[in-house]
């Protein structure tokens, strides 16, 4: 292992950062930038040697890639995070733009929404079993769903998401609509009793490592369309229409009355995300 690597990890383990899931991802994009600044020719490198001329060529390799203005900003993040920690915060412009890099591509009114389909009977364990069906039945994302103790959170007409299992550490409700999510609910209750979906031998890291590879061997991929097709059927709910991603009519369509109702259903639906931009609808809904 080179000083360079070995001196991001020990600043990860010192500045933990986040959530688990954003910690792991910081650790996994800092390993890979410094193995690229290692390819790019630089040498001898330490977390406290981070300047303007190390992230240039970073950008140069990834705009050379082609990649996406979404990959570019995540990696720029995670440069900002380190640049912070050693004092440099100045060597990266607060504005994408300056740095060459396009705004994110949002809304494409092309449906990433899936559902759990067959591949839920090939997962044998019993806890990511549940994971998912909550996942599909509230939106929820992957760490809530594993997190999730149906004891405290269901308050009868709504599940309550504890801080500590969301993303941002804010706590949110979600609504219980449909016998569907009643059953799943119920079914979580039998399974977890008084606990949550993380079984009492096992840490929170050690479940989720369970649920990716239950997830791989089953053929079950991007989980996270799952939150968008909990967006699509609930706004399909709110208005009495397809969301413009589902094949319904776009925003530029809708009648006066129509797109209040569209501007509703989006807030509802923004809330019960966990998001704060009611704008993000955007990439689930599209436009």
């Amino acid at each position: 292992m080179d000083d360079l690597i070995y001196t991001l990890r020990q600043l990860c383990r010192r500045n933990r950062d986040g959530s688990h899931n954003t910690q792991a991802d910081r650790i996994r994009s800092l390993g890979l930038i410094a193995r690229q600044l290692r390819e790019a020719g630089f040498r001898q490198l330490k977390a406290s040697s981070l300047k303007g001329k190390h992230v240039q060529a970073l950008l140069d390799r990834w705009h050379a890639e082609s990649l996406s203005p979404g990959t570019i900003k995540n990696r720029l993040a995670h440069l900002r995070w380190w640049a912070e920690k050693v004092g440099k915060v100045g060597i990266l412009p607060a504005d994408n733009t300056q740095l060459g890099v396009a705004d994110r591509r949002f809304v494409t009114n092309v449906s990433k929404a899936t559902d759990l389909g067959i591949g839920l009977g090939k997962i044998s364990d019993a806890n990511v079993h549940m994971s998912l069906q909550l996942q599909s039945a509230f939106g929820l994302r992957r760490e809530e769903a594993i997190k999730f103790q149906p004891k405290y959170a269901d308050q009868g007409d709504h599940i309550l998401l504890k801080g500590s299992w969301t993303k941002g550490g804010r706590d949110r409700t979600v609504p219980i609509t449909t016998s569907q999510q009643r059953e799943v609910l119920n079914a979580a209750h039998n399974l977890a009793g008084v606990g949550s979906l993380i079984p009492a031998h096992k840490t929170y890291i050690q479940q989720r490592n369970t649920y990716d590879g239950q997830c791989k061997a089953a053929g079950l991929s991007h989980m996270h369309g799952l939150r968008h097709q909990y967006a699509q059927s609930r706004y399909e709910a709110l208005t009495g229409w397809k969301a413009p991603a589902a094949g319904g009519i776009s925003s530029k369509e809708l009648t006066p009355v129509q797109r209040s109702q569209d501007t509703v259903a989006r807030q509802i639906i923004s809330r019960e995300l966990g998001h704060e931009r009611t704008q993000i609808t955007a990439t689930y809904l599209g436009r």
